[in-house]
């Protein structure tokens, strides 16, 4: 039995047909859903045993880029995404998506913080995206890195080429507290390195935004749900990649399909398991 996706999608979502083709492709059934249609009836979401909420536009980014539709899910989707999440199924934000993710509680979720006791956790928003450094949209490859043992989206991938295409995706923390809390905690799941794999430092092009710590993508303290600014949907293909004819392996798959595989295993299991 192939686990089934929800690709939940917006007025302004421009990334869901690709994002579905990256499930499937990774043994997945995908479901391109309208937030309309969830918010009408939560309980939908329960048919499905894994959640995409891909890049684009949501709303027009009006107000700030994913507000919009985080207000919706924080609104009238909380109790029905906890669940899901609490269940064990998995949940990634892609660019857009990451963005929304941020604007809710389900990214990073609690953590420490200087407002208060560093071990009393501070739940709601803590981290957000931002206006890119270099004042202006990116569109051009990036090489990341694997910092996180529990992300399950990430398990075996050390370094990874993807795309940006972004102009808002400098990741902040609200205070050096909560960044101090992504790293102890071990929710820092991704970040931007040199094409030799050393820090990016912060500096373009290697880091394409100016996210602090080079931060890339974070995930939960569960390792379920995942929130990147690049895109692994654009490299399921090796001929995706610009220099695919100097790739010495000679695969026809692209690296960002192993992003996809890892959560589709991970709920193909849980389905064997009868979760």
């Amino acid at each position: 039995m192939k686990p089934k996706t929800m690709i939940l999608r917006s007025a302004g979502t421009n990334c869901d047909e690709e994002t579905a083709y990256a499930f499937e492709l990774a043994g997945a059934t995908a479901q391109k859903v309208h937030v309309n249609r969830l918010m009408e009836n939560p309980e939908l979401l329960h048919e499905f045993q894994l959640l995409a909420i891909p890049g684009g536009f949501s709303y027009g980014d009006d107000i700030a880029a994913g507000r919009i539709l985080a207000n919706q899910i924080t609104h009238h989707l909380h109790d029905a995404l906890h669940r899901f999440v609490e269940d064990g199924h998995p949940v990634i934000g892609i660019c857009n998506g990451f963005q929304v993710l941020v604007k809710t509680d389900l990214l990073p979720g609690p953590l420490g913080g200087r407002s208060g006791p560093f071990d009393q956790l501070r739940a709601g928003q803590t981290c957000t995206l931002t206006n890119n450094d270099c004042g202006h949209f990116v569109d051009r490859w990036i090489r990341l890195a694997r910092r996180s043992d529990q992300c399950i989206w990430t398990v075996g991938i050390e370094e990874l080429p993807l795309p940006v295409a972004h102009g808002e995706g400098k990741f902040v923390a609200a205070d050096e507290g909560i960044r101090e809390s992504l790293w102890n905690r071990d929710q820092v799941a991704l970040v931007y390195v040199t094409p030799d794999g050393l820090p990016a430092k912060g500096r373009f092009p290697d880091n394409p935004n100016g996210s602090l710590d080079d931060i890339a993508g974070v995930c939960d303290e569960s390792g379920i749900v995942l929130g990147l600014m690049p895109h692994p949907e654009r490299f399921v293909a090796a001929t995706q990649h610009p220099g695919w004819t100097n790739r010495l392996d000679r695969s026809d798959k692209g690296d960002g399909l192993r992003v996809f595989q890892n959560a589709v295993r991970h709920a193909s299991a849980a389905i064997g398991s009868g979760i």
